[in-house]
């Protein structure tokens, strides 16, 4: 039975993506920032309904000039964001070109990059990385690299933590989301796809001040305050801090 309900939601993810591809070529290059930021949440909203994923955001997105900080997960991290913040433009691979994408293609290339980041900073977008720089278990995280960070404090932006858990039926950290070692896109894809009450939960801090920052200090801080609070939600205290602000059934 599950492996039935796992190929009929593979089957409508093929499609969802195939619809996607055909928003790009036909109607992206023609939207305002407004409806590529709808067309972004309703697809990636969309993507995680068909996988069986359920949505709960908590905490509010910063608008406009925001660094957004997350832990790294899977996959699914950037949709599941987009689901909430679609204007988040994500520091990510080249190969993705039509969506809202800053690219990052070697370490050499840190400093270009930095320097776009500051530039969107400064012109008012809000700008997305994952510090950790790969995923890992979700069941804690790894260092954090700071020097993204100096992006936002060269121009004063403020930096928002944003923690990203995947739960199930069973467990408050899923394996089934875990996307790390020598797993491959197709075993996620069916892991996923085979889970049961799959849901992201994704969470939104209070932003913290980047004025006179030191990157190395505030990168210290942010993880700690991000590994509190999955601390938190693994043992089932919910953060003071923050209230659904929106749920997506599986």
């Amino acid at each position: 039975m599950r492996a039935t309900i796992a190929v009929w939601r593979l089957a409508r993810a093929t499609l969802h993506v195939l619809h996607g591809l055909w928003i790009i070529r036909t109607e992206f290059g023609h939207l305002d920032a407004a409806g590529r930021h709808a067309r972004i949440r309703w697809w990636s909203a969309g993507m995680l309904r068909v996988l069986g994923i359920g949505l709960v955001a908590t905490g509010t997105p910063r608008p406009g000039s925001t660094l957004l900080i997350a832990n790294h997960i899977s996959w699914l991290d950037i949709m599941t964001i987009h689901a909430v913040a679609p204007h988040a433009r994500f520091v990510s691979k080249a190969d993705v070109k039509d969506w809202p994408v800053i690219e990052r293609e070697r370490k050499r290339d840190a400093l270009r990059v930095v320097h776009q980041m500051a530039e969107a900073l400064r012109a008012g977008e809000t700008v997305a990385v994952f510090p950790e720089g790969t995923t890992s278990d979700g069941r804690s995280l790894l260092p954090f690299h700071a020097n993204l960070l100096q992006a936002a404090i060269s121009v004063g932006a403020p930096v928002q933590p944003v923690l990203l858990r995947f739960a199930d039926e069973v467990n408050p950290v899923s394996p089934a989301a875990e996307y790390v070692g020598e797993t491959t896109l197709l075993q996620s894809l069916w892991r996923i796809a085979s889970a049961r009450g799959l849901v992201a939960h994704v969470g939104f801090g209070l932003a913290e001040s980047t004025e006179h920052a030191d990157r190395r200090a505030l990168a210290e801080k942010l993880r700690a305050d991000l590994l509190d609070r999955l601390v938190e939600a693994q043992a089932g205290q919910p953060s003071p801090t923050a209230s659904p602000v929106s749920s997506l059934p599986a």
